[in-house]
């Protein structure tokens, strides 16, 4: 299929292969219905009735939503935002968790932060309450024979200039401790 883009100029032939329709008029169907302000749960099922993949509907309603005014960008739909960063590593996943689950190395992993532990998976994740009032979950999946994928991200953050910081400083202190960790 040719490539094809809506009236933003966004490329749309993924959605179109998926769906049979384009973005434009996914919107139109999507403000006919009377979606904006709908709960999210009740728009994806709308969608999902009309044979869109649960990921699509979540793309599409992400945009859908930013497009009309009703979510802002970056913005989660409670308003908040989220920051996060990801780096593969040549440690394996117990090596890079005990990083942010020991006091000391989590000290100098993400200093400045007072956290406590909200919940945890052994061996795949660990999540914090930030004492600012944010979530921070870091996730450590293996790959290959010994190596991490590594997953960290905060939550709940108050505006998207706060959450463009916390992000370099969360890209900056993934890079270090790969850094450590490997070195």
């Amino acid at each position: 299929m040719a490539t094809s883009t809506d009236k933003a100029g966004r490329i749309d032939t993924g959605l179109r292969e998926a769906t049979g329709k384009g973005r434009d008029e996914w919107y139109a169907a999507l403000d006919a219905w009377g979606a904006a302000g709908k709960p999210y749960a009740e728009i994806a099922a709308w969608l999902t009735e009309r044979g869109m993949s649960d990921w699509w509907a979540q793309k599409t309603i992400v945009e859908y939503e930013q497009a009309r005014g009703v979510r802002g960008a970056g913005a989660r739909r409670d308003g908040t935002f989220t920051a996060g960063a990801s780096k593969s590593l040549e440690v394996p996943p117990s090596r890079v968790l005990e990083a942010f689950t020991d006091p000391g190395q989590l000290a100098r992993v993400l200093p400045g932060y007072d956290v406590t532990e909200r919940s945890s998976t052994p061996g795949k994740r660990v999540r914090f309450d930030v004492a600012d009032g944010t979530r921070l979950s870091v996730t450590a999946d293996p790959k290959g024979a010994n190596g991490t994928t590594l997953f960290v991200e905060q939550e709940r953050i108050a505006d998207a200039e706060t959450a463009a910081e916390k992000r370099a400083f969360l890209v900056e202190r993934v890079a270090v401790l790969k850094a450590r960790l490997e070195g």
